[in-house]
Formats: C-alpha cells, structure tokens, sequence
C-alpha cells in the first residue's frame, strides 16, 4: 500500500490506496474517493486512532492545541431555515432577535478573551448574508481586534461579490462557512440556500486571500458514508481548509432536528472520535477544530478527541447560543493531559 512522506521524520504509515501524499494542505491531488474515505471510518477504532495520531504528529506539535473564542456579535432573526439553528426566525426557541453588538463591547469581550489566553477571536451574525450596511460596522470591529494582536475570524452568512476583499483590507485572517453535511443529505437539513451556494462563498473567501475555515455537523441523522461525503467535499479543496471545526449536534428544543431525534443522541461517542480521525488524515495540515458539543463530552472523550488529531477549541462560555466548558474547566483539562496553548 502507499505510504505518506512525514515531514518529521516520523515513521510512515499505511492508507487507502486511493490516497496518495496528501501532506500538502495546498495541494488536494489527486482526489480522494469517498470509499477510501469511508473505509478509514471502518478501520478498528485502534488503528484509526494511531493512523490519525502519527498523521498528527508529523505536521503539528502533539502537545499545543489552538485557543479561540467565538461572540455572537448580532444574535437570532436569521430568515434561514437550517434544521438544527435555535437563531432562525421561523423556530419557537429561547433565542430572541436582538440588535448587533456595539463596537465598545466587541473590543472589551476581545480584550478579555487575549488575557484568558485565546489567539484567535471570532465573531458571528446570524444572518442569511451582510448587507453593506450590516458589514461596515463589523469591518470596524475587525480593525480593533485586529489591533490588539488576535487573529480575527467572521462568520457572517454568504458573502457577495466584493465582501471578502473588503473584509481582507480590514484584517481579517479567517471566514468561517460551514458545509454543515455531505451534499447528499443537505436537503434533509436547509432548503433555503442549497450546497453550491456554500461553495461559492468559500470561493469569494479564497480568492480575496482570506484563510477558509469550513467544516460540518454530526449526529444529524445522516449516515456514516454522508460524513465520508462530507470529509470527501472538505479534503478534496484545493487547498484544503486551514481550519476545519467539527460540531456535535447541540439539539436545541424547538428546533426541527430537536423534533425528530427526540432529544437523543444521533451518533455515539466513538462516531465522533472517529469523524475527528479521519478529518486529520484527510487534512494532515488543517487545524481540526473540536467545536460545538463540548459542554456534553466528558473529558475522555474529548481527551480521545484530542488523541485523534483535534488541535483546536472554542474557549469560553458560550458558543454563539449554546453553552460551552468555560475556562477553568478547559485549563484544568489541558494541565491534566500536559497540553499547552499555542
């Protein structure tokens, strides 16, 4: 079978032979089938598990895992219909529309989170998409993170032609849009954008020279070949994503994914661990973000998440709208496993 050349001469490993030097996150080459992807998800848990910790340890340091934190800087109202979002207008949840935050508060919440020891901050709308009115305040808000010596990360909804380069020439390091799921069972989840609309923002983002970061959700309800699809549509970028977060459904009451899985969890916990693995042998050079679903993740399980090639969090106490392990609890996790941030 191939083998991958390791940048630290770490020993080689075995992989699909579908895939073939895929080390270069700038180079998607050729591209990977989903059945080689899938079979990686059928390996014994044990063997993925080394597979995706060597992959890991040749292109990062094993031990340092990125700090971000993420603000809702205008939270709810969104006019979309994504099936798992307390934040659509159209759903009966707690979450209720407000105003956009002030740039004051912005910068203080930025300020605090830099002593709390996150590099990067990222700040979220819930919005189908900016309209320029809604972008020039928050391009203001990337010039004063941006200031204080943070990455800066936007997730705004599709941008339109011309926004990413605006949001280039005020900073902005990273654009977060998710492709949430395989393109097969999208339908299942949004009707109100479709998959090519997704792939054309991240296209804007890329050719304005912004840092994509793009990743998915898991225990929709999809199967395990929909996440190889998924893992497929990220690694096969060209480049890959420099950032690719990986959520646990957060199932939110009120939301349509709430009604139909009951409140139960969709995948178990080795699915999870397993959809991070394949992830970092898919993207050997992506930061694998472990994102949403923390809060309900026991700390093995996010130690194994950490094992299987996670090397980047969310830090704080909240995610958007839904809670998350707040900063003791992190610390206190990272001195038990011997991990420092980067």
């Amino acid at each position: 079978m191939p083998v991958i050349t390791e940048r630290k001469s770490i020993q080689s490993i075995s992989v699909p032979a579908s895939w073939h030097d895929a080390t270069d996150s700038a180079a998607a080459s050729p591209l990977l089938a989903i059945d080689a992807i899938e079979a990686l998800f059928n390996l014994p848990f044990a063997d993925l598990i080394h597979q995706a910790q060597t992959v890991h340890r040749a292109n990062h340091d094993a031990n340092k895992v990125q700090l971000s934190t993420l603000l809702s800087i205008k939270t709810g109202g969104c006019s979309e219909d994504c099936g798992y979002c307390p934040q659509a207008a159209r759903y009966h949840t707690e979450v209720e529309s407000e105003e956009m935050l002030d740039l004051a508060t912005v910068v203080a919440t930025a300020k605090l989170a830099k002593e709390n020891g996150a590099s990067r901050f990222c700040m979220g709308a819930a919005w189908r998409g900016p309209k320029q009115r809604d972008l020039d305040p928050v391009l203001d808000m990337v010039r004063e993170v941006k200031a204080l010596g943070l990455e800066t990360c936007c997730t705004l909804g599709m941008l339109k032609d011309g926004q990413a380069e605006q949001l280039k020439n005020a900073g902005l390091d990273y654009y977060n849009h998710n492709l949430d799921t395989a393109p097969e069972f999208y339908g299942e989840v949004i009707t109100t954008r479709d998959y090519q609309d997704r792939l054309d923002t991240l296209d804007r983002v890329r050719g304005a020279g912004v840092n994509v970061c793009s990743g998915g959700i898991v225990g929709m309800g999809e199967s395990q070949r929909e996440r190889a699809g998924l893992i497929a549509q990220l690694a096969n970028m060209n480049p890959q994503p420099q950032s690719v977060p990986i959520n646990y459904l957060v199932q939110v009451e009120g939301t349509p994914l709430h009604d139909k899985l009951g409140g139960e969890k969709a995948i178990d916990w080795t699915d999870f661990v397993r959809t991070i693995a394949v992830a970092r042998i898919t993207m050997p050079a992506s930061f694998v973000r472990l994102s949403a679903g923390r809060q309900e993740m026991n700390e093995a399980t996010q130690a194994m998440c950490f094992l299987a090639g996670a090397n980047s969090i969310f830090y704080g106490e909240k995610l958007l709208t839904t809670g998350n392990p707040d900063v003791t609890r992190d610390k206190a996790l990272f001195a038990k496993l011997g991990i420092t941030s980067l």
